[in-house]
């Protein structure tokens, strides 16, 4: 089998997720799983759509993960695996869709107004 790839988004994070038959092992710029994401929560994320379709142990996975934070950079590989996986299979999308798996989450962060400390925050209103 060759190499299956897929872009996964949110907020600001992009990952480019490339997928080939393997052991299990996950490399997230050129480090491990565990070692990027230390928290076992954003581990069980990335690890969602392979743990319900049950093939966590058949492929190796290689994750490059650019912008945003550890959440929004962890639900971006969590799409983009998915979409390799429907790539490699297209019998799976209904399991990993009702999952929402699939689906892009559209929220980005709003910008900031003139004449506002933030977005939608206005100063404090003073009467005298």
């Amino acid at each position: 089998m060759e190499v299956v790839n897929a872009i996964g988004r949110r907020k600001a994070a992009i990952a480019r997720v490339y997928v080939k038959e393997g052991s299990g092992k996950i490399l997230i710029n050129k480090r491990e799983l565990e070692t990027y994401f230390p928290s076992p929560l954003l581990q069980y994320v990335v690890k969602q759509p392979l743990n319900k379709i049950g093939v966590s142990e058949q492929y190796d996975i290689n994750i490059n993960l650019a912008g945003g934070g550890f959440k929004g950079q962890s639900e971006a590989a969590r799409l983009g695996i998915a979409r390799a996986l429907v790539k490699i299979n297209p019998e799976d999308k209904p399991a990993l869709r009702s999952e929402g798996f699939m689906t892009r989450d559209p929220r980005e962060v709003e910008r900031k107004k003139p004449g506002r400390p933030k977005a939608r925050k206005r100063f404090q209103f003073s009467k005298r």
